[in-house]
Formats: C-alpha cells, structure tokens, sequence
C-alpha cells in the first residue's frame, strides 16, 4: 500500500510539472509574488482590526470599573466584602491595562515588522508590478524560448503529417470505388492508383519529418527542464523566506495575545483571590453593630452650666479610637464627631441612637425609574438658605467643610438629628458642618 502510494504521488508530481513546463503555465508562479505582497496587507489589516477590538475592550472594561466602583462606594455595602467587591473593579482595571498593552504590541511591533519585512521583500517598479516578478517571468521566458521554437515545429510537423494521412486514405477509397465503377476509365484507374502511391510518398515523407522534429524536442526536454527548476527554485527560495516569516510573525502575535502566559495576568487573579478569600463575615458585623447597633458609644444626656460665651456644640460622638474630640479654646466651638457606616454616610446621615424603631431606607429601582443607582442619596434641588459663620471651623473629615468666622456659605440641607447639616461654599465645594456654627443672614 505504502509503495503504491509513494508512486500515485511520483505520477502526481511529474503530471504536475508536465502541466507547469507547458509554455505559458508558469504565470500562477509568478503571480504568487503579487499574491504575497497582497497578504502582507491583509495580514496587516487583520491586526489592526484586532487591536482595535482590544482597545474597545479596554476602554468598556474601564468604564464598567469606574462607574461600578463608584456605586459601590456609595452603596451600603461596608467592610471587608465591600473591599472584596471592589476587588473585582480593580481585576477588571489592571486586566484593561493588560488589553491595552496588547493593543500597542499590535501595533507598534507586529504590524510594523510585517510592514518593514514587506518592503524588504518586495519592490515595486515605476512602471508597475514588482521586480521580483518580473524577473521571474522574464527567466522562465528565457527558459522556454529554446524548447517553445521546437515545440512550434513539431505541432506543425504533426500537423503536416496528419494532413497527409488523411490524403492518403481519400486517395485510397476513390482508387477502391473506381474499381467498383464501370463508367471509370483504366487511363482513370491508373491515375488514381498514381495519387495513392504519390500519398504514400508525402505520408511517410511527413511522418519521418514529424518522427525527426518530435526527436529533436525530446533531446532538448531535459535541458528545459532543468532550467525551469532552477527559475522555478528561485521562486521558491523566496516563498520559503515568505512562508518562514509568516510563521514567527504568527507565534509573535500569539504571545501577544494569549495573556495566561502573561505573569502579571496570573498576579491579577492570584491578588483578587486573596481579597476575597480575606472577607470577614464575623468581623463586619462586629463593624456594624460597634458603629451602628447596641455596640456604638453614646453620649447620655448630663447636666450641664449655662455659658453664654461658648456655643453649644453638636452631640459628641466618640471618634472610632475611642478619644472625645479635644474642644477649641480660641473662640472657636468644637465639632462633633461623626462615624461612617461605608462612603454611603459621605452623602446621608443617620441618628445617633440605635433603636429598633428606626425605618430602613428602602432602594428600589420602581422609584427612580431604574435610571441612576438605586444605592445614591436623593439630594436637596432647592436653592438652600444663606448663612454667615460665627465662628471658624476646620475640617476634620473629608466631606467636612472649612470656613473662617464671617464667611458666608449656602446651607442646603437642614440639621439632622447630630446636629449638622450640608452647605456649599462660594467656591462651589459641598460638605458638612455643624450647625450652631453659623446664623441666618
């Protein structure tokens, strides 16, 4: 079976060069240069589509993580789950930047290596075409003219002879019905017995004409062979460095594509296990229930001597270290405190005292119509009240606001039940302040 197979495919070979050495036949193999400068720029748009489809990905990764880091901050989800859920946004950062390098290998490294080899390989004449194509059709031009002048001769030899055979047998049919004949004459019969002789003649004249031409192209059919394969070897020599190329331009690409071979891929997923492998059921709801359940400080109600040089100040909440915020002594009234459940509390604030008759807020995506976050504050949208500063207040938190005694600013959230409401300053900044800071202009 092997032996039969190797010989099908002998037979297939040499039937394919039969059919490549007729004159003419070599143009596929010259084309082939016009083919592989045409792939070069398939190759290259190929890429290009694709890193635009990386950055597109990048680009939507990183707005996904931005958009939902930011609900998420304002959510009322707290502690380690929440950083475990940001974790997720920081995965799909650091996986965007990975996208984006692949963007930029794609770009900067492959595809100007295709387009660099592509001008090395390849060069384009003023008058058209490429050089390497027009001196491979200009060799197997060269090859064939020598063999193509005797092959030209045998087909007309053959053609002569055929003709000739062809008198021959019309001759020899009429001398047969003349025999058959009675009106045909003997002077008749002996001239159409001469025309068959003198076909015969011109017959075997062609035929030794056609034997000796077809002989002649048979001692020329090795040498042309020969110096086909060696035009047919050049060609070849650059599809070899053509195909060679492609293929470690391929495998270039995949490394640039095929991220689990990426360290810093593997870190992402190895770093975002960690965070939520650290969530901690029992320790936020320890958080919780410190800072708003049974467990929060509360400052009972005392006795206190009246002052009329000091302002009363906002209920004191101890800090989360457990120290009372230290009062100011220059005619300036203390803050509260104010403990933060998440940086959901950056935006609402909650009573002081924890108390089984308090309403939870209810998120529901019915009320705002499912077109803002269902996690984020309905803010105030009046025009707020102007108030000047009695007394000059620093921030202590970030949301807090800053402000010297005579300074006006607009209060745009009434006092809660801490004793601070939200205001915004000339400036455009909004915050907290405490209340019995300032008075109604």
């Amino acid at each position: 079976f092997c032996l039969i197979y190797d010989i099908s495919i002998i037979l297939s070979v040499i039937k394919s060069f039969c059919q490549y050495a007729q004159v003419g036949n070599y143009k596929r193999a010259v084309k082939r240069f016009d083919d592989g400068h045409r792939l070069c720029n398939d190759l290259m748009g190929c890429l290009q589509e694709r890193a635009k489809i990386e950055k597109a990905y990048g680009d939507q990764l990183t707005a996904w993580s931005k958009r939902w880091r930011q609900l998420i901050e304002k959510g009322p989800q707290y502690g380690t789950v929440e950083r475990a859920w940001l974790g997720v946004m920081t995965e799909a950062e650091k996986v965007s930047e990975l996208h984006q390098d692949v963007k930029n290998n794609l770009l900067n490294e492959d595809v100007e290596k295709v387009k660099n080899w592509q001008k090395e390989a390849y060069h384009k004449q003023m008058i058209g075409g490429f050089k390497e194509a027009k001196e491979a059709e200009e060799g197997f031009k060269k090859a064939q003219k020598p063999w193509a002048k005797k092959l030209k001769e045998m087909e007309a030899a053959k053609k002569t002879y055929h003709m000739a055979c062809k008198e021959e047998k019309l001759a020899a049919a009429r001398e047969a019905n003349g025999k058959t004949e009675a009106s045909v004459t003997p002077d008749q019969q002996k001239k159409l017995h001469e025309k068959v002789d003198k076909c015969k003649q011109d017959a075997q004249k062609a035929k030794e004409k056609y034997e000796k031409s077809l002989d002649e192209l048979n001692k020329c059919t090795p040498q042309y062979m020969e110096c086909m394969e060696q035009v047919f070897d050049q060609c070849q020599q650059h599809e070899v460095r053509r195909l060679t190329f492609l293929k470690e331009a391929l495998l270039d690409i995949k490394r640039h594509l095929n991220l689990t071979e990426n360290q810093s891929y593997a870190t992402i997923y190895r770093e975002l296990e960690r965070t939520i492998l650290s969530a901690n059921t029992q320790e936020d709801l320890k958080w919780f229930s410190n800072n708003h359940g049974p467990g929060m400080p509360m400052n009972w109600p005392a006795f206190e001597e009246y002052n009329p040089d000091q302002a009363a100040a906002p209920p004191k909440k101890k800090r989360p270290d457990g120290a009372p915020p230290t009062p100011s002594t220059d005619h300036v009234a203390p803050p509260g405190d104010r403990s933060s459940v998440s940086s959901y509390d950056k935006n609402q604030a909650y009573s002081a005292e924890w108390s089984d008759d308090e309403q939870p807020t209810t998120f529901s995506g019915n009320e705002n119509g499912g077109n803002r976050n269902s996690f984020e504050d309905d803010s105030s949208t009046g025009k707020g009240v102007r108030v000047r500063a009695l007394y000059d207040y620093e921030g202590q938190e970030q949301d807090e606001l800053t402000f010297k005694a005579g300074d006006e600013l607009i209060k745009i959230e009434d006092e809660d039940e801490q004793g601070w409401c939200r205001g915004r300053l000339d400036s455009g900044q909004e915050g907290l302040y405490p209340a019995n800071y300032v008075e109604p202009i």
